[in-house]
C-alpha cells in the first residue's frame, strides 16, 4: 500500500512499473508533422454572431480527431488555478493523511491508489506510473462531505471548479446539438448528462526512465464527454490517422474530448479516439479529468436522426449504461472489442 510520490526518488524504474517491449512508448509511433496539432477552440464567440462557426469548427475537429482544446471556456483562472494548487498540496501531504482514503475497493465515491494493471488478469502485476485521487464531484451537494477535508481549502475549491466545469460540459452540449443538426439544443440534458460526474486527478511524479513505462495506458474513455485540466507539462498524447500527437499544453485551457458513447449515439460521427499519457524525467505533471456521465440506467443507442436504414443504417444497438459498463470491464476497455458487443451485423441485400 503504497504511493509512488511518498516513495524515496528511485534512481530506476522498479520492475514491476516496467512495461513489456510490445506495451512501452517507442518514440517511432510519434508523429513529429508539426502541421498536425490539435484544434484550438474559442468558445467566446459562441456567445454572439459566430455561434455558427464555433459551432461548425468543433464539428470539423471533431470529426478528425475526437479531441479539441477549447479557450474562453468561461470557467474563471483563479477556479481552475484555485482547485489544481490544493489538489497538489493533497499529493504533498504526509503518507497517512493519503492513505487513510486508500482503497481498491472501484465503488467508493472517494479513494487514492497508485497505477492501474495491465489488465485484470495480469499474474506479473505491472503497473502505471501514476497515483490517482478518484472522486465523485457533481452534483456537490449529495459528494462534497466525501470528499477530503484536508487541505483546507479542497471541499471549499472542488466545489467552485465542478460547477464550473459542469456548466462548460452543459454549454458544449448544446453546442454539439445544434452541431448534428437536432431540434432540440438541450438533447443531451436529463439521463444522456445527469449521472454522477466523476474527477481523476492524476499526478504523475518524475520518472528516471520514460521510455520504460507510462502515466496511463492507451484508451478510450467509455463515457459521453472527458474535460480535461492538463495543466502546464506535456504529457497527453492522442492517436490520430494510426500515430501518435502531442496535445500541447495552453495555459488554462481544456482538453475535450468524445467517449464511446458519444460516438454510439451519433452513430460513429464523432469517434472517441484512443489517448495516453507519458511521463518526464524532469518535472510531476497533474491532470485534472472531469467524466460526464450518463445515468445509470438510462438507455443509450444511436439517436434516429442519426441514421437512414437505407443508405446509412445504424451500428449499434441500444443498450442501458450499466450494461455497457459491464461490457467494457470485460474488454479491459479495449475499443474495438467493446464496441463489437453492441455492434449491429447488416447482412447485404
Amino acid at each position: 500500500m503504497e504511493l509512488i510520490c511518498d516513495s524515496p526518488a528511485h534512481k530506476s524504474v522498479p520492475d514491476k512499473y516496467v512495461l513489456p517491449l510490445e506495451k512501452r512508448p517507442c518514440s517511432h509511433e510519434l508523429l513529429e508533422d508539426l502541421s498536425v496539432v490539435l484544434p484550438v477552440i474559442d468558445l467566446q464567440g459562441a456567445l454572439g454572431e459566430g455561434r455558427r462557426q464555433v459551432v461548425g469548427e468543433i464539428m470539423e475537429a471533431g470529426k478528425e480527431f475526437g479531441f479539441i482544446q477549447v479557450v474562453n471556456h468561461g470557467v474563471a483562472e483563479d477556479v481552475i488555478q484555485g482547485f489544481r494548487e490544493v489538489a497538489a498540496e493533497f499529493f504533498k501531504m504526509p503518507e497517512e493523511e493519503k492513505l487513510r482514503y486508500y482503497s481498491s475497493d472501484h465503488t467508493k465515491p472517494c479513494r487514492v491508489f497508485s497505477g492501474s494493471l495491465t489488465s485484470h488478469n495480469d499474474a506479473n502485476d505491472i503497473r502505471y506510473w501514476r497515483d490517482c485521487l478518484k472522486l465523485r464531484c457533481y452534483p456537490i451537494d449529495k459528494m462534497m462531505h466525501q470528499w477530503p477535508s484536508h487541505p483546507a481549502m479542497f471541499r471549499e475549491c472542488l466545489a467552485k471548479y465542478a460547477v464550473a466545469v459542469q456548466e462548460l460540459a452543459r454549454r458544449f452540449l448544446q453546442l454539439i446539438a445544434k452541431g448534428l443538426g437536432f431540434d432540440n439544443q438541450d438533447f443531451f440534458e436529463g439521463d444522456l448528462s445527469g449521472g454522477e460526474t466523476l474527477m481523476n486527478v492524476n499526478y504523475y511524479p518524475p520518472c528516471p526512465d520514460p521510455s520504460l513505462t507510462m502515466g496511463i495506458r492507451p484508451h478510450c474513455d467509455r463515457h459521453l464527454l472527458t474535460i480535461l485540466s492538463q495543466g502546464d507539462v506535456s504529457g497527453l498524447q492522442a492517436k490520430h490517422r494510426g500515430r501518435w500527437i502531442r496535445v500541447q499544453p495552453i495555459h488554462n485551457a481544456f482538453v475535450i474530448n468524445f467517449g464511446l458513447q458519444m460516438e454510439i449515439v451519433t452513430n460513429g460521427l464523432l469517434p472517441s479516439v484512443e489517448h495516453r499519457a507519458v511521463t518526464n524525467s524532469a518535472k510531476a505533471r497533474m491532470s485534472v479529468a472531469s467524466l460526464i456521465r450518463p445515468k445509470i440506467d438510462c438507455t443509450i443507442g444511436p439517436t434516429p436522426t442519426m441514421f437512414n436504414e437505407e443508405t446509412n443504417p445504424p451500428k449499434y444497438k441500444d443498450f442501458t449504461c450499466s450494461e455497457f459498463t459491464e461490457a467494457y470491464e470485460a474488454a479491459a476497455g479495449n475499443r474495438e472489442a467493446v464496441l463489437d458487443f453492441f455492434k449491429i451485423h447488416h447482412t447485404p441485400s
